[in-house]
C-alpha cells in the first residue's frame, strides 16, 4: 500500500497519470466516453433541439423520427433532449458525491490512523456502523429521511460512500505513520495536522484518487436508483433515473423510451470504470 501510494502520489504531482491511460486501450476508450459525456453535460442546454420540459399530448409516445430522434415519452416530451439535459444532473451528482465522501472520509481515516487510541476506535466504529448497511440501502434510507431532491441525493450518496474512504485512508495512514520521515517531522517540532497535510496526504493520495474514480460509477448508478424511486431529481426536471421510472409505464407500447436513458447510464458507468481500472492496473 505504501509503495503504491508513493508511486501514484508522485506520478500525480508530475502530471504523468495521463500516460497510464494513454497506454491502455480500454482506459483510453473510457476516457473518450467520459470526455464526451462531460462535454454534453456542459453544452447540453445549447444542444437540445426541443424544450425538454415542453409537453405535447398530440405527440405522445412516438417512435424515433427526423423531428424526435429518440422519440417522445408519455407526455410528448422529446426523449433525446431529456437524455441530453439529464446528463448534467446525473454526472453532477455522480462526481460531487464521491468527491465529498473522499474529502471527509480521507481526513477521518487519517485522524484514525495517525492518532490511534480512542480516536481510531470512535471513527472506525462509526464507519463500521455505516458499512453494516448495504451502500444503496443506506442511501435510500437517508434520502427518504431527508426528502427528495438534488442536494439530498448528493448527501445520501456521499454518506453511503464515506466509510469506504475512512477504511482506505486509515490503513494507508497506519503504514505511512511508521515511516522514518514521520518521526523526523515530529522531532523537528511539526504539529500532527501539519504532518498529515504535508507528508501523509501526498503519500496516500494515489489510492484515494483511484477509489474516488471508481466510486463515480457507483454514484451514477445510485443517483439513477434514487431518481427512479422518486428520491432524487424530481420531475419534470430530467435525469436518467426518473426517465427510466416514466418509461416503465410504456415498456410494452414504447420500449425505446427506456433504452436511451439506460444506454446513457451504461456508457457513463463503463467509461468511469474503465478509466479508473486502467490507472489502477498500470500503477499496480
Amino acid at each position: 500500500m505504501s509503495d503504491l501510494a508513493e508511486r501514484l502520489g508522485t506520478d500525480a504531482r508530475r502530471g504523468v497519470v495521463a500516460s497510464y491511460i494513454a497506454g491502455n486501450t480500454l482506459a483510453t476508450i473510457g476516457m473518450v466516453l467520459v470526455v464526451v459525456l462531460a462535454v454534453l453535460a456542459l453544452a447540453g442546454p445549447w444542444l437540445v433541439p426541443h424544450d425538454p420540459l415542453e409537453q405535447s399530448f398530440l405527440s405522445a409516445s412516438q417512435g424515433p423520427s427526423a423531428e424526435y430522434w429518440f422519440g417522445t415519452d408519455a407526455f410528448g416530451r422529446d426523449v433525446f433532449s431529456r437524455v441530453l439535459l439529464g446528463t448534467q444532473a446525473s454526472l453532477a451528482i455522480g462526481v460531487t458525491a464521491p468527491v465529498l465522501a473522499a474529502l471527509a472520509g480521507t481526513w477521518a481515516g487519517m485522524l484514525a490512523g495517525y492518532f490511534g487510541g480512542w480516536t481510531d476506535r470512535l471513527l472506525s466504529r462509526f464507519a463500521d456502523l455505516l458499512m453494516s448497511f448495504p451502500s444503496l440501502l443506506l442511501g435510500v434510507m437517508i434520502a427518504a429521511a431527508l426528502g427528495p431532491g438534488f442536494r439530498t441525493a448528493i448527501v445520501a450518496i456521499a454518506i453511503a460512500l464515506f466509510p469506504r474512504f475512512v477504511r482506505l485512508a486509515r490503513s494507508a495512514t497506519q503504514v505511512v505513520r511508521r515511516e522514518p520521515f514521520i518521526d523526523a517531522s515530529i522531532a523537528s517540532g511539526r504539529g500532527p495536522f501539519a504532518i498529515m497535510a504535508r507528508h501523509v496526504l501526498p503519500n496516500i493520495a494515489g489510492p484515494i484518487a483511484v477509489a474516488t474514480a471508481l466510486s463515480v460509477a457507483g454514484a451514477i448508478l445510485a443517483e439513477s436508483t434514487l431518481s427512479f424511486l422518486g428520491l432524487g431529481i424530481q420531475p419534470p426536471a430530467p435525469s436518467w433515473g426518473n426517465m427510466l421510472s416514466t418509461a416503465q409505464e410504456m415498456v410494452f407500447s414504447a420500449p425505446l423510451t427506456a433504452v436511451w436513458p439506460g444506454l446513457a447510464i451504461l456508457l457513463a458507468v463503463a467509461g468511469c470504470t474503465l478509466v479508473a481500472d486502467g490507472v489502477r492496473r498500470r500503477a499496480g
